[in-house]
């Protein structure tokens, strides 16, 4: 049957597709407008099973706090291209599920999936679907991240490739706040203090110093000695609070933040998820 650019365009705006897509579903479905979105939502399942295993190692992080500054959130959105994810539709498809996320506060990935997709009728994990038919690409939304406290600051360096949120227990400044999420992006803390590293982490560390000193010619004796000691500077690289801060080596994170907010300010907690 004919069908008109008119149609075709209408489809389109409905449904972001192509034009092309578009009139081809618009033709399989002899002109019903229902059946041609259920159409796409096919092809884009379709896209999904015949991508299931390409390589998602693009796409974007982005992060958001709400109005009052005491909750943020993080998502990563992958997909297999740069193209993509520097596709602005993709982006402000990202931008609208951190909405969702940041409205909701689900618990994790999977719940924020079911969550319904603005003005879709359908859940974010059925609209990331129907987003492979239109852009044709595997998607995936891998990580979710929260962090809420008295203060909370959201972070993303520019292209969408890392971001960070940092929660602070007092409210500080907007530009000691965003120091902090600078320092986090910028020097890749693995833990907020001592006490949240994990023991498997530190027994590796001892592990590894151990072994450096008796290559080194220490004596056994001496050689856990020194990996002690070489654990604490360890704990100084790798702990967010500890680590020198970049604009004065001279002070820590946290007595910057205890200068700047008081004695009784610290940093709380964090996110830090960046593209590989």
């Amino acid at each position: 049957m004919s069908i008109t650019a008119a149609e075709v365009n209408s489809l389109r705006k409905m449904t972001g597709a192509g034009m092309m897509d578009c009139k081809h579903a618009l033709q399989e479905a002899e002109g019903n407008v229902d059946a041609a979105i259920e159409i796409l939502r096919k092809k884009g399942q379709k896209i999904a099973a015949k991508r299931g295993d390409n390589a998602i190692g693009e796409g974007v992080i982005l992060a958001k706090t709400n109005a009052d500054k005491n909750c943020g959130v993080l998502i990563a959105l992958n997909c297999e291209t740069d193209f993509v994810a520097k596709n602005d539709d993709f982006v402000k498809f990202a931008d609208a599920i951190v909405d969702v996320a940041l409205a909701e506060s689900p618990s994790d990935v999977e719940a924020l999936k079911a969550l319904n997709f603005p003005s879709a009728g359908v859940s974010i994990g059925e609209e990331i679907t129907n987003q492979m038919g239109r852009l044709g690409e595997r998607l995936e939304l891998s990580r979710y991240e929260q962090v809420c406290d008295n203060c909370v600051v959201a972070y993303i360096h520019p292209g969408n490739r890392l971001s960070t949120l940092v929660g602070f227990n007092v409210c500080v400044g907007d530009e000691v706040a965003r120091d902090v999420a600078m320092q986090a992006a910028a020097m890749a803390p693995i833990a907020l203090n001592e006490e949240a590293l994990s023991q498997a982490d530190i027994d590796k560390e001892i592990e590894i110093g151990r072994d450096l000193a008796i290559q080194e010619g220490k004596p056994a004796e001496m050689a856990e000695k020194i990996a002690l000691g070489r654990l604490k500077k360890w704990y100084k690289e790798v702990t967010l609070v500890n680590q020198a801060f970049i604009k004065d080596n001279k002070k820590t994170v946290a007595s910057y933040v205890k200068e700047a907010g008081g004695n009784d300010c610290e940093v709380t907690s964090f996110s830090r998820v960046a593209l590989s």
